[in-house]
């Protein structure tokens, strides 16, 4: 019985290794590594590696050439001449200097000099205009203590204290002085103060009163010929003494304030 075992078993291990795919040969001659997953292709490639599409092919002719910028000239002005560098020949790079200076003499009147810490500082142009008294350096180099005390002196004794005067009076002229009149009066405009008579005595008024620019100078002309008396003109036809609407309250108010 036990040895009926024995061959049962033996006979099992037996078909199962023939039921087992063979593994492939991984020796280096195969191209992989010591194992069968070591080397393995990459994707899209062949078991050898070639690539599976095969590459583009590359045209022959040669690629057009780029325009290439023209070479920049640094020139310099010294005492030895001119010095110019750059990428082309020193007959073209003479050429190209020289046509450079002369453009920036021509705009300028003047060499172009390059700036150098050897180069003097610029003049700063003064302006005799603006004082310097603030100074200390400027005035302390042309004066001292006695020369400013001197000055002082004589400045004090130059000076005069003008003593106000009265406000001399305006001369009367020969058209009659509204302002004057203004104040000499204190009825408001309205009310009447002269009598007046005639016909149709506000058709006048305003046909007359049309014919000035102004309230002023209406009345002016009103106290010339001889108002507020009289009113031949017809200028104030309800009598309060002012002409063609002139008012002297602002005469007034200018005084009161």
């Amino acid at each position: 019985m036990r040895a009926f075992r024995s061959i049962l078993a033996t006979s099992s291990l037996v078909l199962l290794a023939a039921c087992q795919p063979p593994v492939p040969d991984s020796g280096p001659e195969a191209g992989f590594g010591s194992s069968p997953f070591d080397g393995a292709p990459a994707t899209g490639t062949t078991i050898n590696g070639d690539p599976l599409v095969p590459p583009a092919r590359v045209a022959s002719e040669p690629l057009p050439r780029a325009v290439q910028p023209a070479p920049r000239v640094a020139a310099r002005t010294s005492g030895a001449g001119t010095l110019a560098s750059s990428g082309g020949s020193s007959d073209d790079i003479a050429r190209e200097t020289a046509a450079a200076l002369e453009a920036a003499r021509s705009n300028s009147g003047t060499a172009p000099i390059e700036a150098s810490p050897s180069n003097p500082a610029p003049a700063l142009a003064g302006n005799p205009q603006i004082s310097d008294e603030n100074d200390f350096d400027a005035v302390a180099s042309r004066q001292s203590i006695e020369s400013d005390a001197e000055r002082l002196a004589r400045q004090r004794a130059q000076y005069q204290v003008v003593s106000p005067t009265a406000v001399p009076t305006r001369s009367g002229g020969r058209d009659p002085n509204i302002v004057r009149y203004a104040l000499s009066t204190s009825n408001p405009r309205g009310q009447r103060i002269y009598s007046r008579s005639g016909i149709n005595l506000a058709a006048r008024s305003s046909r007359n009163c049309a014919g000035f620019a102004s309230p002023e100078l209406a009345q002016i002309a009103f106290l010339a010929a001889g108002g507020p008396k009289r009113d031949r003109q017809a200028l104030d036809p309800d009598g309060d003494g002012y002409a063609c609407g002139w008012d002297p309250a602002p005469y007034r108010l200018a005084v009161q304030n």
